[in-house]
């Protein structure tokens, strides 16, 4: 879409706290979303992204005693380019772990949890697009209900995955729902290029946002930037407080 639009410090947390149109959302409940009798699946293009974009959904997922598979696309190796703090190879180890202590914290019993790793190259997800769906597909079924990151969201990796996931979903039956992440960085509540005629609030509890949070600070490397080649971190503190707001958001 839109030529490198995750710059800057993107749209204020109060602006979208003001906002009406974010206000006025229908709520959804989880059980609503994923009913009895069905698996979640959720697809993340970086370790990370499941719990930036649902991490107060699995929280809802796991005290429903729903069955979930989770398919980390990337390793997330490329986040920090140029960096001898942070350089690939520690990061593809460091990465996958950081996503098993987040999701330990938010009480995802990891025993039950199908966990599946696509390999894919950070950053390059585009370029396998038609091996990725046809990966993902093998592992639905048409009862599955699949979240993925918004084909629109802004960053390469979130809309080729959302691509691929919208495709196998659609070839074996299953339900699929689209998250915004970087949407709300580069978005407006006012912004056009947004579905917001689909979008659905998931109501998060003081409790569910303390876990999220929790959580969020188990990605250490992406907390940290390396100041010693002038870069950022990816996860800014304007970045994740606008990822804890009291709900998600769902495009149905």
């Amino acid at each position: 879409m839109r030529a490198n639009p995750i710059i800057g410090q993107g749209t204020p947390l109060q602006r979208w706290q003001a906002s009406s149109r974010l206000a006025e959302l229908p709520l959804i409940g989880v059980e609503t979303l994923v009913p009895e009798g069905h698996r979640a699946v959720i697809i993340a293009p970086h370790p990370d992204d499941e719990v930036l974009g649902c991490g107060g959904l699995l929280q809802g997922l796991a005290a429903l005693g729903r069955p979930m598979q989770l398919i980390s696309v990337t390793d997330g190796s490329a986040s920090h380019p140029g960096s001898r703090r942070w350089p690939v190879e520690r990061l593809s180890v460091v990465r996958p772990q950081e996503s098993a202590l987040a999701l330990r914290r938010l009480g995802v019993p990891l025993q039950e949890l199908k966990w599946l790793r696509a390999g894919l190259a950070d950053s390059q997800v585009a370029a396998r697009e038609d091996e990725l769906a046809r990966f993902i597909q093998r592992h639905l079924n048409p009862t599955d209900v699949v979240f993925t990151t918004w084909s629109e969201d802004g960053h390469c990796d979130h809309e080729a995955v959302g691509r691929a996931s919208l495709r196998a979903a659609r070839a074996v039956g299953a339900t699929v729902y689209e998250l915004p992440v970087w949407t709300w960085h580069w978005a407006c509540p006012e912004d056009s290029r947004v579905p917001w005629h689909r979008a659905r609030k998931v109501p998060l509890s003081d409790e569910a946002i303390a876990r999220k949070r929790h959580a969020i600070h188990a990605f250490v490397s992406q907390l940290e930037g390396d100041p010693q080649i002038g870069l950022p971190p990816v996860l800014a503190p304007y970045v994740v407080e606008r990822l804890l707001q009291p709900f998600e958001v769902v495009f149905l």
